[in-house]
This record gives structure tokens, C-alpha cells and sequence, in this order.
């Protein structure tokens, strides 16, 4: 039975992302690119001013701070795609599949600056009256309620795609395989149920609490855990400093070779199945496109909608050119992606373990363990608004429930259906996102070279 459901949901996941999803997600990105001219990355450093408050009004509509909607953001994106998600692509793909997502990070800061400044240009209003943006109100308030079926369809996707059972499981597997096992602990359905149940009573103290308190806690997590698996990683670069050429120059020639892709070929061979293997990575890494940043960017207290869509395309540079290639290049110079069958966080816990022998594989999973639980704090909001948009805002609280139990699924299931089944249900949430962004695209370019026009003359 478990082995039927996995080979459907293999399937599922195989089917909708073939080539018309990867023309409507790195096609409309690129569309973004050329429409905007490139506009929008000229102004990272404006940014990085916004992000420190700068040009905050108190008066000005919503319910976060700028920094607080990128940190709920990030603490969705930068979790176990960036440790488990890379690991995959890697022991898939080889170094080749890191190039590939580096092209969807770059594609996606655009397609973030297009699909948040909607997020905040047309933000609606919840059956409670309360402001409210999001994929589902863009679509709503931006190309009218005839529209309707393609928000509710989005807001269906989002309620199975904002579970965290991907995240689960990899943290339980991290506290399986660096914690109890070590310790002769006797692993298994028991020990994992135990840890399940141990994340449900932690995410439960949190996400109970609202959107204030996700982001509050969210806004103080991000920082560390960045700054902390930097660190961590940046001590076993400079061990295995004399490899780092060789393979950042194999990145690139494995790019466009795919000699090492050990996959299923697609649009015509082994190449075409890398650069889909990157895209899919770099998509769950970052979720540029699939509409759940917009949800987080589209609550931050603004109302300049450029401001927001500038903010929100710093994520994928930190989460994917950033976070990503950290521990791309970790598994890469230690050779664990060789000398080894593990997969997910395991490869990654080698790499550390190999080059940190006595505190390499507990760092990781402090690293693994903040990572996990600030993104189980962030897809819960996601999950709510879409309920809400659904059903009415005073039900919404209910999803709570859903989800939390779902945590206790994820700690139990395969890794492959996990990745299977949040990777489908991501492509099917990007239909509606990025349909509704490539149709509106024009007003966001309007309204940016309104607002650089003005930034210039202050």
C-alpha cells in the first residue's frame, strides 16, 4: 500500500513538472528580466537600506516590519532545501546541478520583485475586514472575481504545499543519525514518532500565537542561523581550501556535460534532466514563483509596493547564491558526494562529521534543528491564509490543528515521498502565481520606474 502511494505521488510529481511548467516558471522569469531591463537589480544596495528601516512609517497599512516579512520569508525558504535539497541535487546531478540552481536564484530575485510588489499593489481584505496579500488577493483584486477559480485553485495547492512534512522528516532523520544513534540509542518508528511529537509541542507554543509572534521569533532565528552555519561551513572551506578551484570550475563544465547526472533523462536527454533537476531544486530552495513569499511580504507595513518587491528579492541571493552554494561547496571538497550512498541531510552530516570530527556533526544539527523550526513556524502562517481566503478568516485558526498533526506524518514517512509530494503540489501552486504575475507584469514596471523617477529626484 505505502509503496503504491509513493510510486503515485512520484507520478504526480513527475508529470507536472515537465516542460510547460518550466517554461511558465524560468520562462516568466526571464520575461520579468527583460521586461523590467534589469532594473530592479540595480537597486540591492537601495534594499539593504529598506531592510534597516529606513523608510519605515508607522502609519503606513499592515502588520510587520520590512525585515520582519523577509525573515517570516526566509525562515520558510532557508531550511532543509538549502541543507537536504542541495544534498539531493548533488548526489542526483553531481556539480553540474548546483550551476542550475544558481540560474533559478538569479531568475528568481526578479520574479520575487514582481510577484511581492503585486503582493502589496493589490492586497484585499479578509472576511474580518483585515488587509491581507497573497497570490490569491493579487489575482482577486488585480485581474478582477472572474478570476475567482485560479485564487481558490492557488489557495487548495497552498494548503498541502505549506505542510512542513519535507522539513520533518529531514530533521528527524538529522536527530536520528547525529544524536540518538551515536548514543546507542535503539532507533525506529518509536524514536521517530518520539521527536514528532517533541516538534509538534514546540511548533505548537509558536504558531498558536499568530503572525506577530511567527515573525517576532522568526526575526530573531534568521540572523543566527545564517550567521552560524556560515561559520560553520566557511572552517571546512578554509580546511579544504586547495579543492575549492577544482570544483568551482567543474560546476560549470558538468553544467552544460551532465556526464556525472545520474537521473531520469528529460527534454532529450541526460542535460535536459539536470537543468530540471536544478530548477526543481532551486525553486524548493528559494519558492521564487510558487507564491508563498508573497503571503509573508504581502503583510509588511508599507504602502509602496516596489519598496516591498525590492525587499523580497534579497531573499533568494542569501538563500540560494548564498546558503546554497555554502553547502554545495562543503559536500563538493570534502568528496563525500563520492565516497558515499547517503542522501539528504545524511550526505551533509558526512561532510561536516569528515572535516569537524568531534563537533562537526552536532554543529550541523543545531545548524539542521534552527533551520527546521523556523521554517515549521513560517509555512503555518501560509497555510492559515489560505484556509482563511477559502473559508472565512474566523476558521482559519483550524488549519493549526491540520498542520501540527501533519508534523507527526512527516517524522514517519520516506524522504522520497516527501520530496515527491511537496514538489508537485509547489508546481501546481506556481501555476496560478506565475500566470497572474506574467499578466500584470507591465503595471509592476510602471509603477517601479515611477518610483525610481521619484527616488532620484529626493
Amino acid at each position: 500500500m505505502i509503496e503504491s502511494i509513493d510510486q503515485f505521488i512520484a507520478q504526480f510529481s513527475s508529470f507536472v513538472w515537465g516542460f510547460p511548467l518550466l517554461i511558465i516558471l524560468i520562462g516568466g522569469g526571464v520575461y520579468f528580466l527583460v521586461l523590467s531591463r534589469f532594473l530592479p537589480y540595480r537597486y540591492f544596495v537601495h534594499a539593504i537600506g529598506i531592510l534597516r528601516g529606513k523608510y519605515d512609517d508607522p502609519n503606513d497599512p499592515g502588520e510587520i516590519s520590512h525585515f520582519q516579512a523577509l525573515s517570516t520569508a526566509l525562515a520558510s525558504t532557508i531550511g532543509m532545501g538549502n541543507i537536504a535539497g542541495v544534498a539531493v541535487a548533488i548526489s542526483i546531478g553531481g556539480p553540474g546541478a548546483v550551476f542550475w540552481m544558481w540560474v533559478s536564484g538569479l531568475i528568481g530575485m526578479c520574479t520575487k520583485f514582481f510577484t511581492c510588489s503585486l503582493a502589496i499593489m493589490y492586497r484585499g481584505k479578509d472576511t474580518r475586514g483585515e488587509v491581507q496579500g497573497g497570490p490569491m488577493y493579487f489575482i482577486m483584486e488585480g485581474l478582477g472575481k472572474s478570476w475567482k477559480p485560479l485564487a481558490v485553485f492557488f489557495s487548495l495547492a497552498g494548503l498541502i504545499g505549506s505542510l512542513p512534512v519535507f522539513n520533518v522528516n529531514q530533521l528527524t532523520e538529522a536527530i536520528r543519525e547525529i544524536l540518538l544513534k551515536p548514543m546507542g540509542v535503539q532507533t525506529g518508528l518509536e524514536s521517530n514518532l518520539a521527536t514528532g511529537i517533541f516538534l509538534t509541542v514546540v511548533t505548537s507554543i509558536v504558531v498558536l500565537g499568530g503572525l506577530k509572534r511567527i515573525s517576532k521569533t522568526t526575526e530573531r532565528l534568521v540572523p543566527f542561523m545564517v550567521v552560524l552555519y556560515f561559520v560553520s561551513v566557511f572552517i571546512i572551506l578554509v580546511i579544504h581550501a586547495a579543492e575549492i578551484p577544482k570544483y568551482i570550475s567543474l560546476i560549470f563544465t558538468e553544467a552544460f556535460s551532465a556526464t556525472l547526472f545520474k537521473g531520469d533523462q528529460m527534454l532529450g536527454g541526460a542535460l535536459g534532466g539536470l537543468i530540471l533537476l536544478g530548477i526543481r531544486r532551486g525553486a524548493f530552495s528559494n519558492e521564487a514563483g510558487i507564491g508563498t513569499a508573497p503571503m509573508a511580504h504581502g503583510a509588511a507595513k508599507t504602502a509602496e509596493p516596489i519598496r516591498e518587491g525590492l525587499v523580497a528579492m534579497v531573499g533568494p541571493f542569501i538563500d540560494t547564491i548564498i546558503v546554497c552554494t555554502l553547502t554545495a561547496l562543503c559536500i563538493l571538497v570534502t568528496g563525500v558526494w563520492e565516497s558515499t550512498d547517503a542522501n539528504g541531510v545524511s550526505l551533509t552530516a558526512t561532510a561536516f562529521a569528515e572535516s569537524l570530527p568531534s563537533v562537526g556533526s552536532y554543529l550541523l544539527l543545531l545548524c539542521i534543528a534552527v533551520f527546521g523550526i523556523s521554517s515549521l513556524f513560517s509555512f503555518s502562517y501560509y497555510g492559515t491564509k489560505c484556509l482563511s481566503f477559502l473559508i472565512g478568516a474566523d476558521k482559519k485558526h483550524y488549519y493549526n490543528y491540520f498542520y501540527l498533526s501533519s508534523i507527526l506524518i512527516g517524522s514517519i514517512a520516506s524522504l522520497d515521498m516527501m520530496i515527491n509530494l511537496i514538489d508537485g503540489v509547489y508546481a501546481l501552486m506556481a501555476i496560478p502565481t506565475m500566470t497572474a504575475s506574467i499578466i500584470m507584469a507591465p503595471r509592476v514596471v510602471k509603477a517601479a520606474r515611477v518610483y525610481f523617477s521619484k527616488l532620484k529626484a529626493d
